[in-house]
């Protein structure tokens, strides 16, 4: 089968499309014909070993020190199951199916391998592959922010970081539950994440939204700038920080601060679960969510998209359609 592979950590050039062995299902395990992955912040990371603060040896230690241990990028996939291994009972050949394979990537080639337990779920009927696939990511993400932390009808929440793929659908499933949403974008964007149902808009390059006397019930922090000591004074008590991105002093700093200051500061785990990758899905077919696409490659452009993934201006999804 057709992959892109990477062999060593580097720029966008160290990956490269290569044949290589097509996998086999085991007991319990589906094997998927992918039709579709996304070139995402994520794989820049693994990539380049390009890691916030202080998370260093951590990553290392799960993709490789010098070399990389898995070589095939691709959090996540559009397909449709091929084959199934003894024992699996929740998929058939024949299902279309969208999921995350998480930490064990390897969506950016023809064929995927993973159990039947993982964070799969049927393709809904009124969406494309490549639609329900730009649903997943932040989708799934968003999903995890509200179990952690509930919208309420009214709250305040600010989407710092809003134009990417879990920006997008953070301004979406607040909008949803009711909340008057503050999205923190470039001004280019600003456009957009109105579309999304933004009620108000921070240009980040005009004002600092931590220096302004708004408060807020939720902060979604989508993008490193945003840590508790610098914004948790716009923060309403017993309001919550999602640190979707974090830092090694953020993770070890959580529980102090919401200790010290009677707010909540709460580290995302990208924990992947089929209910999550539903989460999006429930929302669209209600009309309250819909996929932000920016870009679209062939598995053949994958040196390109990764250069723009690079320029870290994607808006919502960049896709990788494989066949």
């Amino acid at each position: 089968m057709r992959a892109a592979v990477y062999r060593r950590f580097g720029g966008p050039e160290v990956v490269q499309v290569e044949d290589v062995p097509k996998p086999l299902p085991k007991a319990g395990e589906v094997l998927i014909r992918v039709v579709a992955s996304t070139v995402s912040v994520a794989d820049h990371r693994m990539r380049a070993k390009d890691v916030p603060g202080g998370l260093g040896l951590l990553v290392s230690a799960v993709v490789g020190i010098f070399k990389p241990r898995r070589r095939i990028l691709g959090m996540d996939f559009a397909g449709t199951v091929e084959a199934v291994g003894e024992g699996v009972t929740r998929f058939k050949p024949g299902d279309d199916v969208v999921g995350l394979t998480g930490a064990a990537f390897g969506g950016h080639a023809e064929y995927v391998v993973l159990p039947q337990t993982a964070a799969m779920v049927a393709k809904p009927d009124g969406l494309g592959f490549e639609d329900a696939l730009a649903l997943v990511f932040g989708g799934h993400t968003v999903s995890e922010c509200v179990r952690k932390c509930p919208i309420r009808p009214g709250d305040e929440v600010l989407v710092n970081g809003a134009s990417g793929a879990v920006g997008t659908a953070a301004i979406q499933a607040a909008k949803a539950a009711g909340a008057v949403v503050t999205a923190v974008t470039s001004a280019g964007n600003a456009e957009l994440v109105r579309s999304l149902g933004a009620d108000h808009v921070i240009d980040y390059a005009r004002e600092d939204f931590a220096a302004g006397d708004r408060q807020y019930d939720i902060i979604f922090k989508c993008v490193g700038n945003a840590p508790f000591e610098r914004v948790g004074r716009v923060l309403k008590p017993g309001g919550a920080l999602l640190l979707v991105v974090l830092d090694l002093k953020g993770l070890l700093g959580a529980g102090r601060n919401s200790r010290r200051s009677g707010k909540r500061v709460i580290p995302i785990s990208f924990t992947a679960r089929p209910e999550d990758v539903r989460f999006a899905f429930d929302l669209a077919v209600k009309g309250a969510m819909r996929p932000v696409i920016d870009r679209t490659y062939a598995l053949d452009q994958i040196v390109e998209a990764h250069r723009y993934v690079d320029t870290g201006r994607k808006r919502g999804t960049v896709i990788l359609r494989v066949v």
